[in-house]
């Protein structure tokens, strides 16, 4: 692979302060702390940006240059990438890649997060703050060592070249080494059905990654939080070469005491953040009694469950809002009487988001042929209200609703993304009865479906094992596109119901009875 670097670093500064900053929150899950064995991963895109719309990029034959782009993505058209190359307004090419080798078919979104060989992975995009009293000196650091990489391209590129999370793991760590990091930091989740890992890039040419043990689960909320470093352990703790010796350059640390990647390179203490990794670490592990209020850097790396995971209890903890806790949303003014949870304004950030773009959940069988083990669990819009569809990265193709909208376009029902975050905003109206009119749709269906797709994996899996991948991979097409075409059609449905079930705010035309918890806020304002 020959890489050609385009020397126009002035026009990257200026585009760092370009990139959308979003607030994901993402799982790693080893394969021995889920129910059926697989890994996962999870990410909820989250942003008032981000672009909805899903393609999938199929494989490049040997001798392909592609573009290594800096915020090549907001308003970008992949439908018929790599032939024609649109990144947008904002994107700008820094320089190429020419690759000796076919690439991996993958599914592209505003991050790309899976190929058809079963590498999965999300991201967190992370900041710092001057809790170490070092912001001054990171924001020099990183000005000074500016590459040309950005998350976005780094894992489209990943992707493209890359079987496993290992593989994965060494190959960005060393496009960092050579070619430098371009924008904010990220805590990337990468699994591949055998192994989980967290990479983490900061900026300059620093990295480091760490192997998530098989029994456990890792979570990252707009911060990183590799903690230790381990210069002895490559099975499971991989890093850039001179981590110490350039924070101490840099005057990002004394050399005293222990080194801890994260809070030398992006040390955050944001409440919206690690409250949300309080949250999630509480509900995989009740024993843990962590305070919400406490040194973040206290809650451990890695949790063991009290349950093995499915992917339904990872979607339910990207539901989540605090239920039950001293921060829960509902009962609150900003929530209203009727405890709208997907509100725009809130005390505390949820890990639920009314502005997410997307949650994906990889759940990667390493058992199975690749073709049927790339699957990854798919919904726009709130995870609250949303419906996931499975999604293989073999595919020949996605229905078009997949690819088409954004969110500055009007209404459109052909949009599966429009049509999602359509029923989501129907639900404000009267959330708590709304809410469970999707549920009573929504559930049923989906528990059908996590039962139908492992047996259409199976299927897919056994005539592979035959010789008739062609026809394995026609099966997994014709069912991704029957799962997806259907749901989109019974949310169009359930837009409708909920329209004229809380039209003008009623309940059937009947006036719905306040709360009195409500009743007396408004009382003491007037």
């Amino acid at each position: 692979m020959k890489v050609k670097k385009i020397l126009t670093i002035s026009v990257a500064v200026l585009l760092i302060a370009a990139q959308s900053l979003g607030a994901c929150t993402i799982f790693a899950v080893g394969k021995d702390a889920t129910v059926d064995g697989s890994t996962m991963t999870s990410h909820s895109c989250d942003s008032r940006g981000d672009d909805p719309r899903l393609w999938v990029i199929p494989s490049m034959p040997a001798g392909t240059e592609r573009d290594i782009v800096v915020n090549g993505r907001a308003g970008a058209d992949f439908s018929q990438f790599p032939e024609v190359k649109n990144y947008g307004t904002g994107g700008m090419v820094l320089g190429s890649v020419t690759y000796d080798q076919p690439t991996n078919q993958y599914l592209h979104s505003m991050y790309s997060f899976a190929n058809d060989k079963g590498l999965a992975m999300g991201e967190s995009t992370c900041g710092y703050d001057d809790c170490t009293g070092k912001r001054d000196a990171l924001r020099a650091a990183w000005n000074k060592d500016e590459g040309i990489l950005d998350c976005y391209c780094l894992q489209d590129m990943a992707l493209e070249t890359c079987s496993t999370a290992r593989e994965a793991v060494e190959y960005m760590g060393a496009m960092i080494d050579e070619y430098g990091w371009n924008g904010a930091a990220e805590c990337i989740n990468i699994c591949d059905g055998n192994e989980a890992w967290v990479f983490e890039a900061y900026g300059g040419n620093m990295w480091c990654a760490i192997r998530v043990p098989d029994n456990a689960i890792f979570v990252a909320a707009n911060r990183c939080r590799i903690d230790v470093f381990e210069e002895n352990d490559p099975e499971n703790f991989l890093y850039a070469a001179n981590m110490k010796e350039y924070a101490l350059e840099n005057d990002l640390w004394d050399g005293k005491g222990e080194f801890q990647p994260c809070e030398v390179f992006a040390p955050s203490r944001s409440f919206g953040c690690t409250l949300r990794e309080w949250r999630a670490l509480s509900l995989l592990d009740s024993d843990l009694e962590l305070d919400p209020y406490g040194n973040p850097n206290d809650y451990p790396l890695f949790v063991v469950p009290d349950e093995k995971v499915s992917v339904a209890d990872i979607w339910a903890i990207h539901q989540d809002y605090y239920a039950g806790t001293e921060f829960d949303l509902t009962g609150t003014v900003e929530a209203g009487p009727f405890n709208n949870i997907n509100i725009s304004r809130y005390t505390y950030r949820p890990i639920n988001m009314f502005n997410s773009t997307y949650v994906q959940i990889s759940n990667i069988k390493a058992w199975l042929p690749e073709e049927a083990r790339c699957l990854v669990w798919f919904g726009w819009g709130a995870a609250s209200t949303q419906y996931l569809t499975p999604v293989f990265a073999s595919v020949k193709s996605l229905p078009e609703h997949f690819g088409i909208g954004t969110r500055k376009l009007p209404y459109d029902p052909n949009s599966g993304w429009a049509v999602t975050v359509g029923v989501q905003q129907e639900a404000t109206v009267n959330y708590d009865a709304a809410i469970e009119v999707i549920r009573g749709v929504r559930d049923p269906k989906m528990d059908e479906i996590f039962k139908i797709t492992s047996s259409i994996q199976n299927l897919a899996a056994s005539m592979i094992n035959v010789g008739m991948e062609d026809e394995a991979v026609d099966l997994l097409t014709n069912y991704t596109a029957t799962v997806s075409n259907d749901w989109h059609d019974t949310y169009l449905e359930l837009d409708a119901v909920l329209r004229g079930k809380f039209m003008l705010g009623a309940v059937d035309m009947a006036l719905p009875e306040v709360p009195e918890w409500w009743s007396a806020i408004v009382e003491a304002n007037k």
